[in-house]
């Protein structure tokens, strides 16, 4: 069988092709040796995370085989957001390796690689290096192991990830607010709970999240996961002017305003009127170029 052309689908910044016409078990593995291979990461660890995708688990073990063959010690922290793997990577101080596609429809998946402390991994630092490493496997039949292959482990980092991102910012002046996050079927579903409620036992904040499509599904079945889509941003924008009563107080205008993609922190008197709230439903429905009815 002729090895598949990792040229075409491994992209300037990141990998990325369709799952099992490009993107392959077989493929991952030798990746994942590339990648152990050009890192010298042999007797080291080496993180690999998922997200929801269907494919996800499935090619976070290939990754899992394909490192530890090569003498990598595997931490697995399974399904987790993109910037929670480089967390884990900059706290763990590890190279590591996430399963996504971003904003790319269901049938798509791929491969974010960094080095140890976050640092992201491109063509011109390693990436090319990594592609033809595993090429070299592919027409050879396989990844072959080392002597002495390495170990398998999974630990779950989300409570540590939210605790840090926490630490970042002063939250002691906080006011009460609600706030709509519309998550998409993504990974945002389980980090919003984690970081901003009390999912990973953190105390509470004042905050109200009005949960949209939290329910993780690789599929996307309530729109696609593009949050600059026009459509993505008019679904949000219209839940969050729902969430104003008709006659809210300034308070409780105040709250809503912080989920209606005002600056935080930025006053807020009133409610938007009914005119101007149809006025900017339009403006936010409407692509370029074209009239188009929100739905």
């Amino acid at each position: 069988m002729t090895a598949a052309d990792l040229s075409a689908f491994v992209k300037t910044y990141d990998v990325r092709g369709l799952v099992g016409t490009e993107l392959t078990v077989e493929a991952v593995e030798a990746l994942a040796a590339g990648f152990v291979d050009e890192l010298g990461a042999a007797g080291q660890t080496v993180v690999v995370g998922h997200d929801m995708r269907d494919s996800s688990p499935e090619f976070a073990a290939a990754f899992e085989r394909g490192a530890s063959a090569r003498g990598a010690d595997v931490v697995n922290i399974g399904l987790c957001s993109t910037d929670e793997t480089y967390f884990a990577s900059g706290w763990l101080d590890a190279p590591a390796a996430m399963f996504t596609a971003s904003h790319n429809p269901a049938r798509y998946n791929g491969i974010k690689f960094s080095r140890a402390g976050a640092q992201g991994i491109s063509l011109a630092t390693g990436l090319a290096a990594i592609r033809d490493r595993a090429q070299a496997y592919l027409a050879a039949g396989g990844v072959h192991a080392v002597e002495t292959p390495g170990t398998v482990t999974r630990r779950d980092v989300l409570a540590d990830y939210a605790a840090h991102l926490r630490s970042l910012v002063d939250l002691s002046g906080v006011r009460p607010l609600k706030v709509v996050v519309d998550a998409g079927n993504g990974m945002g579903g389980l980090t919003v709970p984690a970081v901003l409620g009390t999912a990973a036992a953190l105390p509470a904040l004042p905050l109200e999240i009005v949960p949209l499509y939290f329910e993780l599904d690789g599929t996307f079945p309530n729109h696609e996961a593009n949050p600059s889509s026009p459509r993505t941003c008019a679904i949000c924008r219209r839940r969050s002017w729902r969430t104003v009563p008709t006659s809210a107080s300034p308070s409780t205008a105040t709250r809503t305003a912080a989920s209606s993609s005002m600056r935080p922190g930025r006053p807020s008197a009133r409610a938007p009127s009914p005119r101007s709230s149809r006025s900017a439903r339009w403006r936010a429905c409407v692509p370029r170029g074209r009239r188009a009815r929100c739905t």
